[in-house]
């Protein structure tokens, strides 16, 4: 290989996506500023570094057109439909329908709600299914007595299954097929990779459905790890009244002398929470102790303070059931919530949100990814948070019609106005209808498909600028801005001849192997956008180098970049079910990795017969 043919500036645009890789894993900044730092370095780089013959390559408009490209404008849309579909109860209806069929069939229910979740990810963005399917599958592992940990990993490897059939299945499949565009390429079809992937996607669904949940640990609630309460023990909050004998009382040691023979699990001082050891802290009327004894300690706690007032208390471990008994309505009940995705909870506190105050329900904890939060109500929440939360059975289910919150109890309400999820139905299958005949392009239809979600009222103005991802948008832009500095200044070339160079060309079935499997390690610690736009122009350049068509090379970037599952930072649906899932970064890694080695090893076996 000759490294002469290598310039300076080619080395420099690779230690500008180095950086940025390593800023992107490191998650040391927000994504947007990474993002935007990156794309202001290119500018510069390419401003006062001209090529050999004093031009310049790139310009602040080519660098910047990723904000405009088509495939990031359908991506949008797509998450604008998707949000519709969610707020219409469109998609509740129909997996509503599936769980009505999967009754009473143990483990083929299961199997059967991953394929229908996969099946509907073909067809829309994956992550509003995921967010549907979550309390679904966390209440048929109830009824089957599992874990949640055990459905949950497998529910997100659906969708993510289910998304590499056809072009908008993800955002990942049309950012490809927008970069192939852009090097004079044919751009992909609706079903251009549905037979590869629809072949990888049953593989994936059979090992998701029987192996994967064999491989998966059994995980404790939130509640069982948080509340420090066993036997025939309750859970309570006491209200600190203004003849209290605790007003100014304070911890002596982290301890309350008064509070001895209970178990002092949090003190709300209006919208701040204290957990133990309550070091210095001092009562003061108005003040919520939430406390686990004994009925018969906590009754003489109450007996001997006249000023303490007592909530009705539950058993820990009780579910949510939602009927309508008056006499359960004031019922004190623990369950746990997710805020979803675009919420406008992200990036705000429970202080700022006022959430006792606002929803009525206390907030015990708080669980990020495999960590519990300290700080409960100081840390800003973010997408996929998990909230274990106190509160009467009646203002629990009114969180149950909050979209901004997902309740993971597997409740079984309906949201109102069918009408409307009709209308949305009927603008998503027209959607796909155009998209699929291309009677008009992909853009187009689905631009227009989230503008007929507005005027049809499936959602409003607001709800649509919150489903839109800036975090998206910024990765985007900048990952488009960095293949193109590959593509112009020869970085892309040169790699793929160093490919081509190590393992030859005389087979190209091992060197599309060996790409497919590094494309998919790459996509397990960078964001699958990320890796599908920087590897696409290396995919066609090998394509070339080895004198086969670059169709099976570009496809096994689709399915490569879409093959995110030994991480839970691939993929936003894997980070979506960790908290629910109570996961930990080794469980992906124990089920995610035999995963993407199978679809690997199925692409190699199925392109060799069919490509090659």
């Amino acid at each position: 290989m000759d490294f002469g043919a290598a310039t300076p500036l080619m080395w420099v645009i690779y230690f500008v996506i180095c950086v940025a890789i390593v800023f992107y894993i490191g998650e040391w900044l927000p994504i947007q500023l990474t993002s935007a730092g990156v794309l202001i370095v290119l500018m510069i780089i390419f401003h006062f570094v001209p090529d050999e013959n004093g031009e310049q390559l790139l310009g602040p408009p080519a660098l910047l057109a990723g904000f405009a490209d088509p495939a990031l404008i359908t991506v949008l849309s797509m998450l604008v439909i998707g949000e519709a579909l969610v707020r219409t109860g469109a998609l509740v209806h129909v997996a509503h329908d599936i769980l009505h069929l999967t009754r009473g069939s143990g483990k083929r229910a299961l199997a059967l709600m991953l394929v229908f979740a996969s099946a509907l990810s073909g067809f829309s963005n994956n992550t509003p299914i995921v967010v549907i399917f979550i309390p679904m599958l966390q209440s048929l592992a109830d009824k089957l007595r599992l874990s949640a940990s055990k459905v949950m990993i497998p529910l997100s490897y659906a969708a993510i299954l289910g998304g590499m059939t056809t072009l908008i299945g993800s955002s990942t499949n049309l950012l490809v097929s927008t970069s192939l565009v852009n090097m004079g390429e044919e751009p992909f079809t609706m079903f251009s990779f549905t037979v590869p992937g629809l072949i990888a996607a049953i593989a994936g669904l059979i090992y998701v459905s029987y192996i994967a949940p064999l491989l998966l640990p059994e995980r404790k609630d939130m509640s069982e790890n948080i509340v420090n309460i066993s036997g025939r023990q309750f859970l309570t909050q006491l209200t600190i009244g203004e003849s209290s004998m605790l007003v100014g009382a304070t911890a002596q040691s982290g301890k309350f002398n008064f509070l001895q023979e209970v178990n002092v699990q949090m003190v709300l001082q209006g919208e701040h929470a204290e957990l133990p050891p309550f070091d210095e802290l001092t009562f003061s009327a108005g003040d919520i102790i939430v406390v686990g004894g004994t009925r018969k300690k906590i009754i003489d706690l109450l007996t001997r303070d006249s000023g303490l007032y007592s909530e009705i208390d539950l058993k820990p471990g009780e579910k949510m059931n939602t009927g309508d008994s008056r006499d359960e309505k004031d019922q004190q009940v623990l369950v746990e919530i997710m805020i979803a995705p675009y919420s406008r909870m992200i990036g705000r506190n429970l202080e700022q949100i006022n959430f006792r105050r606002n929803f009525g329900c206390i907030v015990l904890g708080i669980q990020r990814r495999s960590r519990m939060m300290r700080r409960i109500t100081e840390n800003r929440l973010e997408a996929g948070d998990v909230l274990l939360i106190l509160g009467k059975r009646k203002d629990v289910q009114l969180l149950d019609t909050n979209r901004e919150i997902v309740l993971i109890e597997g409740s079984t309400s309906e949201l109102p106005n069918r009408s409307l999820a009709r209308r949305a139905l009927v603008a998503m299958f027209c959607i796909i209808a155009l998209i699929a005949t291309s009677l008009v392009p992909v853009v187009l239809a689905a631009l227009s498909g989230a503008i007929a979600m507005l005027a049809l009222g499936c959602l409003n103005i607001q709800q649509a600028l919150r489903a839109i991802d800036s975090r998206l948008v910024f990765l985007v832009a900048a990952a488009l801005a960095m293949g193109q500095s590959l593509q112009v200044t020869g970085g892309a070339e040169f790699v793929s001849q160093a490919a081509t160079a190590i393992v030859g060309t005389a087979y190209p079935t091992l060197l599309l192997s060996a790409f497919f499997i590094i494309v998919a390690l790459v996509t397990n610690v960078l964001s699958n956008t990320a890796a599908a736009v920087l590897f696409t122009p290396i995919a066609v350049n090998m394509a070339y180098a080895a004198d086969v068509s670059p169709v099976p090379f570009a496809i096994a970037v689709v399915i490569a970049a879409n093959c995110s599952f030994a991480s839970p930072i691939g993929y936003q649906t894997n980070l979506l079910v960790m908290g629910p899932g109570h996961y930990r970064f080794s469980d992906f890694i124990r089920v995610g990795a035999p995963l993407m080695i199978l679809i690997w090893i199925v692409f190699t076996i199925f392109a060799k017969f069919y490509y090659l």
